[in-house]
């Protein structure tokens, strides 16, 4: 039995992972795959992939190939989910803010530098025009940390996934005052370089494994119900969110990658591109 360690956050996106564990699938594998959830997000993955705390991570693209750029001894083996992410943009609900050009010169609340937050604040700052230079972040870890960082008024506004968030929204926590969609595909999956070396089997019967449930996800009696359960979301919001989400079986494609490098680039988030084969390895 090998032991293989994998990292993600606790939301929706990842039930696959936790109904093949619960199945018993990767152990009749021969795999024994100890899943890490980890509610600091890409930041922290980055980190636990390069200190070998986890050997996978199903991790945002734009982080992890900011990451590999920078060192990180890590690379793709295929895209997790093919779809945007949305991220909602967060207001503490008793606040002033109404619109997004409200926020402009205020203070943004991210996981961490390097997180999925802090890279598409930069990415929402662009979209509408503002200096991405004059960015402020405070570092608040996790949603726990945000919804305090902004009742105390440390900081102003938060970016995260919309669907996870709405709780916060329909409990008068947050306010949502706007939406902005990742321009490529969320979630890809991240392998240390060591394991690609020593397991590449092993690594590949995972992704097979895990990509034979995605496919067929959607059809699972009930999956809305299970979801909104396990995840305490709404059963309308969850079909909402089915509904526009796409799991991949598939690598990232170059053009792809070059979309996600030009776009870091240009936002001074990486100061060179990489060549395909350093950052997605292929079998």
């Amino acid at each position: 039995m090998k032991t293989i360690k994998i990292a993600g956050v606790p939301e929706h996106f990842n039930l696959p992972w936790h109904l093949c564990l619960e199945n018993g699938e990767f152990e009749e594998a021969g795999i024994d795959l100890q899943w890490t959830d980890v509610p600091e997000g890409t930041g922290k993955m980055c980190q636990m992939l390069r200190n070998g705390e986890t050997d996978i991570a199903v991790i945002l693209s734009e982080g992890i190939v900011k990451d590999i750029i920078a060192g990180n001894p890590s690379k793709i083996v295929q895209v997790y989910v093919e779809s945007p992410l949305i991220w909602g943009i967060h207001v503490d609900a008793k606040s002033d803010y109404k619109t997004l050009s409200d926020l402009e010169n205020t203070k943004v609340a991210i996981s961490r530098m390097g997180s999925g937050s802090h890279l598409m604040a930069i990415v929402n700052a662009q979209n509408q025009g503002w200096k991405t230079n004059d960015l402020q972040f405070e570092i608040v870890n996790t949603i726990d940390g945000a919804v305090e960082a902004l009742s105390a008024g440390k900081a102003n506004y938060f970016m995260w996934e919309k669907f996870m968030t709405k709780p916060l929204v329909d409990n008068g926590t947050f306010r949502r005052i706007a939406d902005c969609p990742t321009p490529w595909p969320c979630f890809v999956i991240a392998v240390r370089n060591e394991m690609l070396e020593k397991h590449p089997q092993t690594i590949a019967l995972i992704l097979e494994i895990i990509n034979a449930t995605t496919e067929e996800f959607k059809n699972i009696p009930s999956i809305n119900r299970t979801l909104s359960e396990r995840y305490n979301q709404k059963v309308d919001d969850i079909n909402q969110w089915l509904n526009q989400t796409r799991w991949s079986q598939k690598n990232i494609t170059t053009a792809t990658l070059n979309k996600v490098q030009n776009q870091l680039l240009d936002l001074n988030i990486i100061n060179k591109k990489s060549n395909f084969a350093e950052i997605v390895h292929s079998f």
